[in-house]
């Protein structure tokens, strides 16, 4: 255990200190000043730890000091601290102590139970120097007051050596666990617990993993990190680090909590990015660049070293994978009604490939619609992407039908259904995707290349065939190739990876099918868990709401998939398409009659009076809602029309008979 203290002084200090106030000779008053003793111990001391215990050096120092009347004195001791640094407790109340001008003398027994930093212990013998304060090593025959040792700079060095030198001996240890498949973490993830049995191995921790899959499954709720620290906070469940300290164990059993139940969104976060969740082993995750470093630093992903399958998972794999992807995704956050949509940060535009946000409207009823992020991001209209816009409401309609659709065919006909998804991605491999496994291999190769060729020229550099110049310049190029293949190979590698497991797909999706009896109402997590993206294609014609407008549904597992059509007679197939040109006739001339009101300012128009009557106060005309009032609408409408029809025709008929009358003006004006 780690700890630090300071004793109390002896009987002898305590009449030395009642009598040294009534002294008034400087030399008393100088000797009056207590003596540090300095002891430490640290697990770097490996085989002898029982001559450098703690005991043994205060015994060692406590006699010499009372043999040459250094008191009264005071122990200054730190349990389980490394000598490479200086911020040791003990060791900085002591500082505080010599500041205050209380300490006349520092005597500690070795040169190394001081400190094993060479330029910092140095630092710190000088600064006593300066400010008087006696120096004394017992074992090493060091002395202050006697005169500077010559050979003490060569003993810090040895002892700086012995620390870098038992740096890696534990630094190699510490490898060797680690390629063994051992965890090097001290203590296992939350969810998790060391078996009494073998320190090595991890059980799960029934209650922490219950609290793991919850948050698991607030993330594919839809929930984001600032809401699952609410939800964990309001039904009182313990922080990880609370937790622990409950169990006596762990980093923090000292700590005291102001309030165990208050989470962090960096705790979350964490929890959700550990792949050790799905029975892995993961080690090397963070690393210290030097011995005398305190401080980790995280290192990339693709350096890690992971053993799978290595103890009992608490979360599936898709579960793990939904939840990644979705973190990857647009932050969800309630709009002005507090509302988050299921669909956001799962629809892209299909033009610029940006996310579409949803907007709400509100005239009258609730009507949100996904527009292109890009649409009004930019002022510039060379970069600016058309509103691609959508009603939210389609949206779910049409994917909720595609799921019926193709889970309805998945679980009728399994064979069919998994033959098809693997002829789908076989003919997927393209001419394309063959050159990226060209590409894969010449750059495997490439790699493999560039570590024979580092070997040949550090060899050559060796016995002099190669200058150090060209060595450098040969060396910086190859280390930067090999930067940049080991970027490209694992992008190439998972994009090849995408084409291939069509069967292992399949039945991953048939699985995830079985676990949902029906898809009437499309809860978010079932979103999360089916589809993969929605990319949106602009309408054929804008301004236009009666338009076609494609759009893209790509479900887990499988992609866009099409499920297979029975042959269509050719006398129904024409007939439906003679009904469709009919119909998108109809519509394109509705089309152009909007256009040609809103080129007269029609459309002005009518937003004035809008905007008239919104100032007045008076209520805009309420939407019909039952059938009735649909067909009263429907009639009113029809009645509206025939009283238009009848005052063009009027108008017509005036605007002939006003040409006629034109016309035979002009010729009796010729007749005359």
């Amino acid at each position: 255990m780690i700890n630090a203290h300071s004793d109390t002084l002896t009987p002898q200090q305590e009449t030395s200190a009642a009598d040294a106030p009534d002294c008034r000779k400087e030399d008393t008053v100088k000797q009056a000043k207590m003596t540090a003793l300095y002891e430490r111990l640290s697990r770097e001391d490996g085989d002898n730890q029982e001559s450098n215990s703690i005991a043994t050096q205060k015994q060692i120092l406590e006699k010499y000091a009372e043999q040459n009347g250094l008191t009264p004195y005071r122990h200054f001791s730190d349990d389980g601290f490394s000598g490479k640094d200086f911020d040791r407790p003990a060791y900085q109340e002591m500082l505080a102590e010599i500041e205050q001008g209380n300490i006349g003398a520092v005597c500690v027994k070795n040169l190394d139970r001081f400190g094993r930093s060479y330029l910092e212990s140095g630092l710190y013998r000088e600064m006593f120097r300066k400010i008087g304060v006696r120096f004394i090593a017992v074992n090493d025959a060091i002395d202050t007051e006697q005169g500077e040792d010559d050979f003490t700079p060569f003993r810090e060095v040895i002892n700086e050596f012995y620390l870098r030198e038992y740096s890696k001996k534990v630094k190699a240890a510490y490898q060797s666990r680690g390629m063994a498949g051992k965890p090097t973490a001290c203590l296992p993830p939350y969810g998790y617990m060391k078996a009494p049995e073998d320190k090595h191995k991890w059980l799960v921790d029934p209650e922490a993993a219950a609290v793991v899959k919850r948050i698991f499954q607030l993330c594919m709720d839809g929930q984001g990190m600032y809401q699952i620290c609410c939800l964990l906070e309001a039904d009182k469940v313990m922080t990880p680090g609370a937790y622990l300290k409950e169990k006596g164990i762990g980093l923090h059993k000292n700590y005291d909590f102001p309030n165990p139940y208050h989470w962090s969104s960096t705790t979350v976060s964490g929890i959700l990015k550990k792949k050790e969740y799905l029975g892995h082993t993961v080690n090397f995750k963070s690393k210290k660049n030097s011995y005398k470093d305190k401080k980790n630093h995280y290192v990339p992903e693709s350096e890690w070293v992971i053993f799978e399958n290595t103890h009992e998972p608490i979360i599936d794999q898709a579960t793990f994978d939904n939840v990644q992807r979705l973190r990857s995704n647009v932050k969800r956050r309630p709009d002005g009604w507090g509302i988050i949509h299921p669909l956001t940060g799962l629809v892209y535009c299909a033009d610029c490939g940006a996310k579409l946000y949803v907007h709400r409207i509100y005239n009258g009823k609730d009507m949100p619609t996904y527009v292109c992020a890009n649409s009004t991001k930019t002022a510039q209209e060379d970069w600016r992407c058309s509103g691609h816009r959508i009603t939210a409401q389609k949206l779910m309609e049409l994917v909720a039908e595609v799921l019926r659709e193709v889970t309805k065919y998945a679980r009728e006909d399994k064979a069919a259904f998994t033959k098809s998804v693997q002829e789908k991605l076989t003919a997927k491999q393209t001419d394309e995707v063959k050159a990226q496994k060209k590409q894969l291999a010449s750059l495997t190769r490439r790699a493999a290349d560039l570590e024979m060729l580092y070997k040949k020229i550090y060899e050559d550099n060796a016995l002099g065939k190669l200058p150090d110049k060209r060595f450098s310049a040969l060396a910086a190029e190859y280390e930067q190739e090999q930067e940049r293949l080991e970027k490209e190979i694992p992008e190439l590698q998972k994009t090849i990876d995408r084409f291939e497991d069509g069967s292992d797909k399949a039945a991953r999706f048939i699985e995830l099918v079985n676990r949902y009896e029906n898809f009437e109402g499309m809860t978010t997590t079932m979103l999360n868990e089916f589809v993969e993206k929605i990319v949106v294609h602009e309408r054929e014609t804008k301004y236009c709401a009666n338009t076609e407008q494609k759009v893209d549904i790509y479900l887990n597992f499988i992609g866009e998939y099409e499920i297979p059509k029975e042959a269509v007679d050719p006398a129904v197939l024409a007939e439906q398409e003679e009904a469709n040109r009919k119909k998108e006739k109809r519509r394109q001339q509705l089309h152009e009659n909007y256009l040609r009101l809103k080129a007269a300012g029609k459309l002005q128009e009518y937003e004035q009076r809008a905007k008239e009557k919104r100032e007045a106060g008076i209520a805009p005309r309420p939407m019909a809602r039952t059938p009735e009032e649909k067909a009263a609408q429907a009639i009113r409408r029809k009645e509206l029309q025939k009283a238009s029809g009848q005052r063009r025709t009027e108008r017509e008929r005036v605007k002939r008979e006003a040409q006629k009358q034109q016309q035979l003006e002009t010729a009796q004006k010729k007749t005359a």
